[in-house]
């Protein structure tokens, strides 16, 4: 189980810090990541994290230099530090987990690479 929070409503260029902890996963996912979607458009990558090294996370051009992708294996805990936010940042954001053995790596909101979804926090900027 996924269960994404931070979300909420802020004025343009604000900071907002969303959280994912995991709970019941069978496996350690190589990478997690965390997705968005925006009412009337399909789901699209923020950034993703391998879980078990220190490679470099991926990040969508659109959010590169503003969000940071973060985790601590201790408390089976992802975080997305979203800073200078936009108006178009607002969306549903979710967190996900790679299926097991899965290391396609990707930014692809794809069930067949990401096989844990949490259900969701709302960030809304004005």
């Amino acid at each position: 189980q996924l269960v994404e929070s931070g979300g909420g409503s802020v004025q343009a260029g604000g900071s907002l810090n969303l959280s994912c902890v995991a709970s019941g996963l069978t496996y350690t996912p190589n990478y997690m990541g965390w997705f968005r979607q925006a009412p009337g458009k399909e789901r699209e990558g923020v950034a993703t994290i391998y879980t078990t090294d220190h490679n470099t996370p991926l990040y969508a051009d659109s959010v590169k230099g503003r969000f940071t992708i973060s985790r601590d294996n201790a408390k089976n805990t992802m975080y997305l530090q979203m800073d200078s936010l936009e108006p178009e940042d607002t969306a549903m954001y979710y967190c996900a987990a790679a299926r097991r053995r899965s290391w396609l790596y990707s930014l692809r909101p794809d069930d067949r690479e990401y096989g844990h979804w949490g259900q969701g926090t709302q960030v809304t900027v004005s």
